[in-house]
This record gives C-alpha cells, structure tokens and sequence, in this order.
C-alpha cells in the first residue's frame, strides 16, 4: 500500500508542472469585459475602445466594451473593484477614478485605489485643454482670463462630472488664475463636448481626444494645452507652462485595472497582449487622431504614475475644498 501511494504521488509531482502549465495558457477561454466609468462618446471610451480592439486579436477573445457613468468615474470602479480576479471582468483607468475620487470623498467611496486594483498598463497619455465656444469673446488665454476676472461666476464650465479629471482641471486652473468660473458637471465629457458646441455652456475644460475633433472643425476654439510641448495638428495653440502657469500643465493617462488579487500569470498576458497592441502602426495613427499618445510602459510603472497623480489630486481637492457628493 505505502509503494502504491508514494507511485501515486510520484505521478501527480510529475504531471503537476502540465496541468498548471496548460491551465494558464488557457486564459483566455471567454470574452472580455472592461468597465468604462464615463458614457460613450469621450476621452476614456475612445481610447479604451481603440486599443482594446486590437488586443481582442492577440488574445483570441472578443472584448466588449461596457460604459458605466457616474459620480466621476465612480459607480463603474465601485463595480469593477467587486469583480471576481479571474481576468475576465477589467476597467479603464482614468486620473478621476484612480485619484481624483479617492481625494474627493476619501471615506464611504466604495473602492480603494491601491488596494481594490492591480494596474496593468497605461494605455496613452493626452493633453488636457481649455476650449471656449467660437463665440466668446477672448482671442487668447490672457484675454479670456481678464475676462473671467471681470466678469466673476458669470460663465460656466463643463467637465465630464464631479470630481472627474476635467473637473479637477477646471479647479486647478480657478486656483492657478484666481477667477470664478461656476462648474457644470456632466455624466462623461461627450455630452460636456456636446453642450459646449451648441453653446449651451461657454468654457469646457477636457482631455483633448474627445475634444480634438470639435476643434479641428472649428466648433471649438483651443485656448492652450496641458503637454510639455506644442502639438504639431494644433501648432497654434500654446502650453500652459509656456505662459507661465507651469502648475496647469499637467497631462492626464488612460490604462488598464485588473481586480487586486488577479493573478500574475493572467497580468502579464494582459499587458503583453496591450503592450503590443500599442506597437502596431495602426493603433499608433488612430491614437494620435485623437490626440493621445501610446505608452503601454510595465505594471510597476503605471502603479508609480498612479500615487503621483494621487498626490497631486490631493493638493488640488484640499485648496479647493471639492467633494464628491
């Protein structure tokens, strides 16, 4: 009996090393989902969407795309934090889910960003820009301030909702110039875009891609950008630090969560498979028409990116005294 099970145990050491083997190359055997937390049609849901399609053709798995907006950025990581850690259910990360909203409503949020979250890549990172309806009255950045100076909580702003990345801009920006300007938030920066271009509000604070398209038709005016350098579709329009509010010239990212706990054979295919996705030429182009840049940088490096944002957000929302409701 002892000769029998030590063979019996002998057998399963070897095949062991083959069975886990075979059961990680599976991932993945069904269709992906990644949460988007803002609705269709702006910045996060663009990028996510460009370079997800592509990572469904390394992956061998279709992978759908689900908008979940609301409280900025909130409600769809409240649900992706809960997700079970098998891969199969990730979210998009934005500066407002990952920063901002921890710092707007530190307690009773539902999420923690560096406990409910292991970060897979960043997918790209984008300017951010101030924009005005062609109408108003303000050629420049300096005219538009004196503007908003002499004119105090008479125009409104839009951004993609309280406590979103474009709202902490906006805040930002309030704190850097010292104007009032009263905020409209929105439930995602398309329908923010939308009500900036019919001019039912006149100012839009935003990440470039889900504005670019409006500015290039001119149904937008760009009055200066968050990047360290001008962009070359948009040479006219000067940076933030170049005049003088370097403060204000802060980038934003999107990239890719898995629920904390996902384990790390299942991470790195994911980042792999992303990483890739962010060489091809094709992604690249339609990332750039949209005003991002790829990046796709490791795990480690995107969760770095992640506490420093996090720290910036938290010297905005304190000054600021913004809350997430």
């Amino acid at each position: 009996m002892k000769k029998t099970l030590f063979k019996m145990a002998a057998v399963a050491t070897l095949f062991t090393p083959f069975v886990s083997s075979v059961t990680l190359a599976a991932y993945p055997e069904q269709p992906i989902r990644i949460i988007v937390p803002f609705a269709p049609g702006g910045s996060t849901d663009i990028v996510t969407r460009i370079v997800s399609t592509k990572m469904s053709e390394y992956l061998g798995q279709p992978i759908v795309v689900e908008n979940k907006a609301g409280a900025g950025g909130a409600v769809g990581a409240q649900e992706a934090a809960r997700a079970k850690p098998d891969g199969y259910t990730l979210s998009a990360a934005t500066v407002s889910s990952m920063a901002v909203n921890p710092n707007c409503k530190p307690t009773g949020l539902g999420y923690d960003p560096f406990k409910d979250f292991s970060p897979v890549t960043n997918f790209a990172n984008v300017p951010n820009v101030v924009s005005v309806h062609p109408s108003f009255q303000a050629k420049d950045l300096n005219e538009f301030i004196k503007r908003l100076k002499d004119n105090p909580n008479k125009f409104s702003y839009g951004s993609a909702g309280q406590c979103s990345i474009s709202h902490l801009f906006g805040e930002a920006f309030r704190q850097a110039t010292d104007t009032d300007i009263t905020h409209a938030p929105y439930r995602g920066a398309g329908p923010a875009v939308a009500d900036a271009v019919a001019g039912h509000i006149e100012i839009l604070f935003d990440n470039l891609p889900s504005s670019f398209p409006q500015i290039q038709a001119q149904k937008l005016r760009a009055l200066a950008i968050a990047w360290p350098e001008r962009l070359k579709d948009l040479p006219d329009v000067p940076t933030f630090k170049e005049l003088g509010y370097a403060q204000l010239n802060q980038p934003s990212w999107y990239g890719l969560l898995a629920p904390a706990n996902t384990p790390k054979e299942v991470i790195d295919t994911l980042h792999k498979a992303a990483a890739k996705a962010l060489q091809d030429p094709g992604v690249k182009e339609a990332l750039l028409k949209q005003g991002a840049f790829a990046s796709g940088n490791t795990p480690e490096e995107f969760a770095k990116e992640i506490k420093e944002q996090f720290d910036w957000a938290h010297k905005v929302v304190s000054e600021g005294k913004l809350k997430l409701q």
